[in-house]
C-alpha cells in the first residue's frame, strides 16, 4: 500500500513539473544575436525568462507570408486584449540579404505592427537561419530556385518557453490558430 501511495504521489509531483499545456515539440533554441528592424540587437538572452512566439517570413513573399503576418498581427491584437501585450513576437527573416532593417520596419508598418513587443530580425547569412530553422524549429528551409526570389520555408508559429526550449508549433496560415495560442497562454498564466 505504501508503495502504491508513493507511486501516486510521485506521479502527481511529476505531472506538476511539466508544461501546463499539451506540447508537441521539445527542441532547444539555438543561441542568436541578430539585428532588429530598428538596427539594434536582440539575442536569445534578451528573451530569457519569458514565453515568446516566433515565425519565419520574408518581406517579398507572395504566398504564405501574407496570411502568416496577418495572423501574427491578429494574435498581437488579441494578446493585448487578453492582458498579454508584453509577450514577445519574433519574426525571423528567411531572406536576410534582401530584408534589411529598413525593409523590415517598412514591412511591419504596412501591417500596423506595434514594435514594442513584435521584433523582426535580420543581420545573418542564409546558412545561419537555415540552421535555426532545421535545428530549433524542425522546419525545412530552401533558398529560392534560380529565376525566382521566393524562398521555401515552413508556415508554423512556435511557442518558446522561458528556458529557451521550443515547446509547441501551430499552423501559422490558419486564423483558428490564434484561439489555440491564446488558450495556451491563458493556461500557462493560471
Amino acid at each position: 500500500m505504501k508503495r502504491l501511495l508513493f507511486i501516486l504521489a510521485l506521479s502527481l509531483f511529476l505531472a506538476g513539473c511539466g508544461e501546463a499545456i499539451e506540447t508537441n515539440m521539445s527542441e532547444d533554441m539555438l543561441d542568436f544575436e541578430f539585428t532588429t528592424q530598428d538596427n539594434e540587437t536582440m539575442s536569445l538572452k534578451d528573451l530569457e525568462g519569458e514565453y515568446w512566439i516566433a515565425d519565419m517570413i520574408f518581406t517579398n513573399c507572395t504566398t504564405v507570408c501574407l496570411p502568416m503576418t496577418s495572423n501574427m498581427k491578429m494574435l498581437q491584437d488579441r494578446l493585448a486584449e487578453e492582458g498579454y501585450g508584453d509577450l514577445n513576437l519574433v519574426s525571423f527573416s528567411v531572406d536576410p540579404d534582401y530584408d534589411t532593417p529598413e525593409v523590415l520596419r517598412e514591412y511591419g508598418e504596412s501591417y500596423d505592427v506595434d514594435f514594442s513587443n513584435w521584433t523582426f530580425l535580420t543581420g545573418y547569412d542564409f546558412q545561419t537561419i537555415k540552421e535555426i530553422s532545421i535545428k530549433s524549429f524542425k522546419s525545412l528551409l530552401a533558398e529560392a530556385p534560380e529565376g525566382t526570389d521566393q524562398v521555401t520555408h515552413g508556415t508554423r508559429f512556435f511557442l518558446i518557453n522561458p528556458e529557451g526550449e521550443v515547446i509547441k508549433y501551430y499552423d501559422g496560415v490558419q486564423s483558428e490558430t490564434i484561439e489555440s495560442i491564446i488558450n495556451d497562454i491563458n493556461k500557462l498564466n493560471e
